[in-house]
């Protein structure tokens, strides 16, 4: 019998209805996959959350201002955040992650410092990075991740911060999908109608003026240092063999990029929360993917992994922990 074939019988005999633990159960099975046994183990849970300034901020994509960049960063460091608390929460390990801010963080601070640059370039003027940029980015990230997973992590999540980095994620989408851009992009950080229409007449002139075709390009031209190593980072975790938990608008144009570059990637990736950003169930339908709750956040940082991980929990400790008809002397159905 196959391993998911023996993963289905173990539940289908748990002493409950068939199918009644619902998504539950597919995860338990996902999870079992991955780990290629019958009684998986979640390890030191850890979300990384990378940050980065962009340069098409400076064009007003954005209802505000760059510095918030940095000052989201110091309150990620000082304990304040929504991530700080659901990780709290949830006994998740938060490393925080200077990717490419355009401030001088204090050295002793506890902060991973990955600093590629103060930021990309304005993508109405020039590609975001250089292509060595962005493979420095990268492997960046595949250096930072082996770190936790070396540490005994063996599920990661992943969030982020960066002022214009919507716009960013909405021109990845663009470019992999090929939907208008109008449809990839939304109010972010809360623009009004007003806000919105500028911002798409921003990306339409971004879109149009750059030529890049493989993902690698496309990462570089119109990506962001935080999404590069995000993306670096998950294709380590794939590597690695690790659950990948996935969330929000940003994360998944990372994983996207991930995915055009090792389409198995998708084999390890659990979609936690189906954001409220405009484009991100475009995102989820593109890849064939359903997240398992809808909150209807769209705070950014990762929150919906963090919210959701419980679930995850509860999958796994009911495959191994509740007991068989068998087990428990109870009469199974006919």
């Amino acid at each position: 019998m196959e391993l998911k074939q023996q993963l289905q019988h173990k539940i289908d005999f748990k002493t409950k209805p068939i199918g009644s633990l619902g998504k539950l159960e597919e995860v338990a099975v996902k999870i079992g996959l991955i780990q290629n046994t019958l009684s998986p183990e979640l390890k030191k849970p850890t979300h990384l959350v990378f940050a980065a300034d962009h340069g098409l901020a400076d064009e007003g994509v954005s209802p505000y201002p760059k510095e918030v960049t940095f000052q989201m960063v110091m309150n990620f460091l000082n304990g304040g955040a929504a991530i700080n608390v659901f990780c709290r929460q949830n006994d998740i390990n938060l490393k925080v992650v200077d990717a490419g801010v355009d401030f001088d963080f204090p050295t002793e601070s506890n902060l991973i410092h990955a600093k590629i640059d103060r930021g990309t370039k304005n993508i109405l003027k020039e590609p975001a990075m250089s292509l060595e940029t962005c493979e420095k980015a990268m492997n960046k990230g595949h250096e930072i991740l082996n770190q936790q997973f070396e540490a005994g992590c063996n599920v990661v999540s992943f969030g982020e911060m960066g002022i214009g980095n919507t716009s960013a994620a909405a021109l990845l989408l663009n470019k992999f999908t090929g939907l208008a851009i109008e449809d990839c992009t939304g109010r972010g950080t809360g623009h009004d109608d007003e806000g919105l229409k500028k911002k798409t007449t921003i990306l339409k002139e971004a879109a149009d003026k750059h030529s890049a075709t493989s993902p690698l390009e496309i990462l570089a031209t119109y990506g962001g240092l935080e999404i590069a190593m995000m993306c670096g980072a998950m294709l380590q975790a794939k590597e690695n063999n690790m659950i990948i938990l996935v969330d929000g608008f940003i994360v998944t144009s990372a994983l996207i990029t991930a995915f055009k570059m090792d389409e198995s990637i998708l084999d390890n990736c659990i979609f936690c929360h189906h954001s409220q950003e405009k484009a991100h169930k475009a995102m989820l339908e593109y890849l064939g993917v359903e997240a398992l709750v809808d909150l209807q956040l769209r705070l950014g940082e990762g929150t919906g992994a963090a919210i959701a991980y419980p679930l995850i929990e509860s999958a796994v400790l009911f495959l191994n922990e509740m007991a068989s008809f068998e087990d428990a002397g109870v009469s199974n159905k006919e």
